[in-house]
């Protein structure tokens, strides 16, 4: 007896799925593992081998597609069927196994470990720590996180059982408010954001936290501006990151002794012609202060240009 097997059913394997909602539907494109990020991010430009079929569903895994109407309702009767797969794929909420969402997780949490070692130093030797010393710290940031959430659970759920103990808790919090400013916390690496991102939020935890002695590596700058600019007076007081003890005294000094107030060390100075040239060492924290500084007080005439973003001293 023969089998009968349906002649339109397509089989679909390695699947990724892209879906979007619109106008109240909910549309599925079936796309290859891993093209649908290359295609994102410009590395994959032939869509041929991003989609597994040119076809829009409403499930991929019925194998039911979006019939013409929904679609021309939801996305125009006269868009094209490439444009709407297009706008699919390009805006879609991709679709993961958890084999894929582990590699991508552990891509990220690499180049958050590789951007961190890269910008912070120990503040005494200014030596960069390995990327295993950070991972370790960083761990104990999130154990540390994790520890006070359950902790704040408990209290909770104990405070619910004991409404005087709430009373109490409520009123020792609110005693506290405003005293104390919260500090940056750091609960691990997330696929929803950008390792850049998540970069800066682990360097502002590991500072403000110290489960390591670190700092941010300093810029290496050269400034430039003219000699009779350097001589004006400057009124107004030093902005973030440029204070210092005599901090009244430089308010009321010259433009030199403002931009040299954001120089933690100098390394160089001389003046050439009618030109003043300083290279030395500036926190990064205070690097867009100094540059309005010397953009609005010399009139595009001075210049600070970075000659390393991070400076680091390399065991040998």
């Amino acid at each position: 007896m023969p089998i009968n097997q349906p002649s339109n059913q397509i089989k679909l394997t390695n699947v990724s799925l892209v879906r979007m909602k619109k106008g109240k539907k909910r549309y599925e494109i079936a796309c290859y593992k891993n093209k649908v990020l290359e295609w994102r991010s410009g590395v994959e430009k032939d869509l041929d081998n991003v989609l597994q079929i040119p076809n829009v569903f409403l499930s991929v895994s019925k194998g039911q597609a979006a019939p013409h109407q929904d679609l021309a309702k939801s996305f125009g009767a006269k868009t094209p069927m490439d444009d709407i797969i297009l706008e699919i794929l390009n805006k879609g909420e991709l679709q993961v196994g958890e084999k894929e969402r582990h590699a991508q997780l552990e891509r990220i949490h690499n180049e958050v470990i590789d951007i961190v070692a890269g910008k912070l130093v120990d503040p005494t030797t200014k030596r960069v720590y390995t990327t295993g010393m950070i991972d370790k710290a960083l761990d104990q940031l999130s154990s540390q996180i994790q520890t006070q959430q359950a902790e704040a659970k408990a209290d909770a759920a104990a405070a619910s059982r004991d409404p005087a103990a709430k009373t109490a808790d409520d009123a020792t919090a609110t005693e506290g408010k405003g005293k104390a400013k919260e500090l940056p916390k750091w609960t691990g690496v997330v696929t929803t954001k950008s390792a850049k991102s998540q970069a800066l939020d682990a360097m502002k935890a590991l500072i403000a936290h110290q489960p390591i002695p670190v700092s941010r590596a300093r810029m290496r700058l050269r400034i430039t501006c003219p000699t009779p600019i350097l001589k004006q007076s400057v009124k107004a007081p030093p902005k973030a990151g440029g204070e210092s003890a005599d901090g009244e005294e430089k308010a009321h000094g010259t433009v030199k002794d403002r931009i040299l107030t954001y120089v933690e060390e100098v390394e160089k100075q001389e003046v050439a012609g009618d030109e003043w040239e300083v290279t030395g060492f500036v926190e990064p924290g205070a690097y867009k202060a100094l540059t309005e500084f010397i953009g609005s007080h010399t009139k595009g005439r001075g210049r600070a240009e970075v000659l390393d973003m991070a400076v680091v001293h390399e065991d040998d």
